[in-house]
């Protein structure tokens, strides 16, 4: 049976609400919402009063980790006063899940990593909600549900495992394709940890070429395009690429360019590969 994956043009708080209720999963118990809270002098995240409803919907703690590399989000203490300026303190309670270390989880199907280091404070949640901004991104070709579990859950050692595919070292000289399934391995670990616990939103607005973590990022060229569901991380990205690739919009050529050059559909062909989703799926459109 194919996943279903759940589809609005409307860009509101509510339209969160609507596609999280129609998914039919109640997250419960310690609910961790992972977000990105976005880089200082980045114009194109999602901000607070976007994602509040969801948040209180599920009485959720916003989560993130922190950077590999410098910027204003690679300790602690920088990457609070961040998500400060920007709202996010106010919005919710947040915990920065690494702020004390990191644990790890085991990946052993993995097809390039068999580890993932994400932050310690990861195993006092009992539940999962991704809320993801789909986007282009500079080394990922885009980011959405997967990476947002992947890079976006790892602790700041662990980004630098996985952009170093195995060999932090190598932290910015991986073989590239190899980074890209390093992602989808660290995306397997958290997703099995969380299974029947985890459900995923992708906001398809302020499409970029670049990611929100670019302190200087290309205006979007693509116009909106909508919200998505699913409690399946493959199939979520999956039917976003899809939508892209369908839309009427000139102005998804470089978008397109940008995904194909860095060949991002790799991260979602090695998810399915592992067993995470299907890239087979139903979209349902709700008003």
């Amino acid at each position: 049976m194919k996943p279903t994956v759940y589809f609005t043009r409307d860009l509101t708080p509510a339209a969160m609400l609507r596609l999280y209720d129609a998914l039919g999963v109640k997250l419960e118990g310690k609910v961790a919402v992972k977000i990105h809270s976005g880089e200082p002098g980045n114009q194109n995240f999602l901000r607070p009063d976007f994602m509040k409803p969801m948040i209180d919907h599920v009485g959720g703690t916003i989560v993130e980790c922190n950077t590999a590399y410098e910027g204003g989000r690679n300790t602690t203490h920088a990457h609070k006063i961040t998500m400060e300026r920007h709202g996010w303190l106010s919005a919710a309670q947040v915990d920065i899940m690494d702020e004390t270390g990191d644990m790890e989880l085991p990946i052993p199907g993995g097809k390039v990593i068999q580890k993932n280091f994400v932050g310690a404070h990861l195993a006092g949640y009992d539940s999962l909600l991704v809320l993801s901004h789909f986007k282009g991104h500079p080394m990922g070709g885009f980011g959405g549900a997967l990476k947002n579990i992947s890079i976006g859950i790892a602790s700041s050692r662990g980004k630098q495992y996985i952009h170093g595919a195995g060999d932090m070292d190598k932290f910015w000289d991986a073989d590239h394709d190899s980074f890209l399934e390093a992602m989808a391995d660290a995306a397997w670990s958290v997703h099995h940890r969380f299974a029947g616990k985890i459900a995923y939103l992708n906001v398809m607005k302020n499409m970029s070429v670049d990611c929100d973590c670019c302190a200087v990022a290309a205006d979007p060229k693509i116009g909106d395009i909508g919200t998505l569901a699913s409690l399946d991380p493959v199939a979520l990205d999956q039917a976003c690429l899809d939508l892209v690739y369908a839309s009427g919009d000139p102005g998804k050529a470089d978008l397109i360019e940008r995904i194909e050059s860095l060949n991002g559909v790799h991260t979602v062909e090695a998810a399915a590969a592992l067993g995470i989703g299907s890239r087979e799926y139903e979209l349902v459109t709700l008003a």
